[in-house]
């Protein structure tokens, strides 16, 4: 697909790709004729960064983590850094907080969906009170 379509598919825009295939997030395929080809595989690729990105985690650092979205399997890190741990412990916790924050939303909109059902229910029926004769 061509950067248009996963620009359109991702709700990234295409500036944004360029700039992730500038920082080795994405690497598209090119034609004879230069011009980008974009795997299928790649959408769920852009999701996953636009997702890290927005957690506040820095494309330096997504480099590193996109690997372990992928696999199951046990990850190595040849080099430890500190610095990256607090970092990352930091990012996770922010992203638990958020996470506990839009569960409670989320369950105070059913609830008062639930409630608008109940309310719908009970509102009595205009012509069920004035039968036509």
């Amino acid at each position: 697909m061509r950067i248009g379509e996963l620009a359109e598919r991702t709700r990234v825009p295409a500036r944004m790709l360029r700039y992730y295939e500038e920082q080795g997030l994405i690497a598209p395929r090119r034609l004879d004729n230069g011009y980008r080809v974009y795997d299928e595989y790649l959408v769920d690729r852009v999701r996953k960064i636009r997702g890290l990105l927005d957690s506040g985690i820095p494309t330096r650092i997504i480099g590193d983590i996109l690997p372990c979205l992928n696999r199951s399997q046990d990850i190595v890190v040849a080099d430890p850094d500190p610095e990256l741990r607090e970092i990352l412990e930091r990012q996770r916790d922010r992203m638990a907080e958020k996470i506990e924050f839009l569960a409670h939303n989320r369950d105070a909109i059913s609830r008062y969906i639930d409630a608008l059902g109940r309310a719908e229910r009970d509102v009595p029926d205009p012509s069920a009170e004035h039968p036509d004769s």
